[in-house]
């Protein structure tokens, strides 16, 4: 049964009599529902990782940034900040933190509602999946700016070290500190995800368009 359901031979008929493989429509509602799936599992992954190299951490000392949450030696870098003035990890993104579940949730969501949405603003509701990767990015290197500028000139260290950006990729060297930082699965996930729903929208396009089209001629030909 499941084969029949399947199969290639079975069509659906169109408001103006012509018919279309079943297929055509069943590909982009499956794109649409991996591509949320994605989304929601990549909160479970940690999105950017740095790794932090000082003489007494030969090893490096490494965080690793979820969408919800810090893990790993977070608090062994925030004692090694306090002396430069900087303030701790934690307190940076904490409104994101706080709300970045639901609002993934509620990304799959839309993109589930757009497998029963048969026109144009299935694009719409796939729209904020489309760019919560590059709002991330761009949300971590605003906290990366705001973090290396609140040196407190006053503390131990501070006075030593200029301003500066913690490097978004990459390497950078901050006193006698050296970070490396990285994209983690959660962001690739994110992109993968990205260009899924992509190849979804494509499909329910091609799928939809002639849909549309019918209606149109139908309701033109009886006017």
């Amino acid at each position: 049964m499941l084969k029949s359901y399947f199969a290639s031979d079975v069509k659906v008929l169109l408001p103006d009599g012509r018919t279309r493989p079943l297929t055509a429509y069943l590909i982009p509602s499956f794109l649409l529902m991996l591509g949320g799936l994605l989304l929601i599992i990549s909160i479970f992954q940690p999105y950017w990782s740095m790794t932090m190299f000082a003489p007494q951490y030969p090893n490096g000392l490494k965080v690793d940034v979820y969408v919800n949450q810090l893990s790993g030696d977070v608090r062994e870098i925030d004692s090694l900040n306090h002396y430069l003035g900087m303030p701790p990890l934690d307190e940076g993104g904490q409104f994101e933190r706080s709300i970045s579940a639901a609002a993934i949730t509620a990304l799959g969501l839309l993109l589930l509602a757009g497998v029963f949405v048969h026109n144009k603003w299935a694009a719409i509701l796939a729209l904020p999946a489309l760019l919560f990767p590059l709002v991330f990015l761009a949300d971590l290197a605003y906290i990366l700016y705001r973090y290396g500028h609140s040196i407190d000139p006053q503390s131990p260290l501070g006075g030593a070290i200029d301003p500066f950006m913690p490097p978004l990729f990459g390497e950078g060297l901050i006193g006698q500190f050296r970070t490396i930082a990285s994209a983690e699965l959660g962001l690739y996930l994110a992109f993968t995800a990205v260009f899924v729903i992509l190849i979804g929208l494509w499909f329910h396009r091609a799928a939809y368009k002639p849909v549309v089209d019918a209606r149109t001629a139908v309701s033109g030909s009886q006017s």
